[in-house]
């Protein structure tokens, strides 16, 4: 292979992938799985950051955790809880922190869950969750 091509190689060759990309998730309800976050790429996968922006605007009080399971279950916590307290217009941004364990851990689930403590009327964003492909 030549050392300038990348074209041939996968996900499974790079690091920081995009594992999960959802646009527009609705911050309007509380609940344990409020939004789904399908994972897209490699049935196992290593969470190393879980962005959250493009926001319809201020959304500073939404209160909100991933998980891996939809029953609200905390020992399934990828992210830290965070209060979206630097998102306060539509250009800026927020990572999330991971849990303890998280950026150690092999993750295999199909979907994440974005469970939703504090929402916010009218609002959505993005929510991206980047990581290393384990298992294409």
């Amino acid at each position: 292979m030549q050392s300038n091509r990348v074209g041939a190689l996968l996900p499974d060759n790079f690091g920081s992938f995009s594992v999960v990309n959802v646009r527009g998730a609705s911050l309007n309800a509380t609940g344990n799985a409020a939004v789904i976050l399908p994972v897209q790429a490699g049935s196992s996968y290593i969470v190393r950051r879980v962005v959250v922006a493009n926001a319809s605007g201020s959304i500073n009080t939404a209160n909100v955790v991933v998980l891996t399971s939809s029953d609200g279950n905390a020992s399934n916590a990828i992210t830290a809880v965070s209060v979206l307290s630097n998102i306060t217009s539509t250009t800026t941004y927020q990572d999330l922190s991971l849990a303890a364990g998280a950026a150690t851990t092999v993750y295999t689930a199909p979907a994440l869950f974005l469970k939703i403590n504090t929402a916010v009327a009218n609002a959505t964003c993005d929510i991206q969750v980047y990581g290393d492909i384990v298992t294409p």
